[in-house]
């Protein structure tokens, strides 16, 4: 089941993500910050979950006519089993309700399964950042053009 996370699931999100997401760097999702994006009107904070268990999440910012996915983790014992692509089909199908054309997320160039989950999901490539995250390591900037029903 996906749904909004709602204020009690911050602290779970915020240690997936230093966990999953920030390893080797500072930790910049925080359970303050995380909570910040989930009171956001502006920003979509959905969770997977199975028996009341959090199994992943996505963390996306919307603006005008594009959205930025911020995050997006699945817990390892349970990826591989379609909940990111699940996780990713409820953000885009709320961008496209919101009216958004395109989607950008960036991603570890280090970790090049997420690049490649990226580009099955329909993302192309557009950039690498050196330095992007922390000034440490360098991001992969993709993108995905979303189509709009009129």
């Amino acid at each position: 089941m996906i749904r909004l996370a709602l204020p009690q699931d911050a602290a779970n999100i915020a240690e997936m993500s230093r966990a999953y997401i920030e390893q080797g760097l500072g930790w910049s999702w925080t359970h303050a910050r995380v909570l910040g994006a989930i009171r956001d009107r502006a920003t979509n904070v959905a969770v997977v979950q199975q028996l009341g268990v959090v199994l992943g999440f996505g963390i996306m910012q919307y603006g005008d006519d594009s959205a930025h996915l911020s995050l997006l983790a699945v817990k390892p014992m349970h990826r591989h089993k379609g909940l990111g692509t699940q996780l990713m089909d409820w953000l885009e199908q709320s961008a496209l309700v919101a009216g958004i054309e395109r989607i950008r997320v960036e991603a570890r160039a280090d970790n090049p399964r997420a690049v490649v989950f990226y580009q099955r999901q329909g993302f192309r490539d557009l950039a690498k950042i050196t330095g992007y995250y922390q000034g440490a390591i360098d991001a992969v900037r993709l993108e995905k053009k979303l189509g709009h029903r009129r």
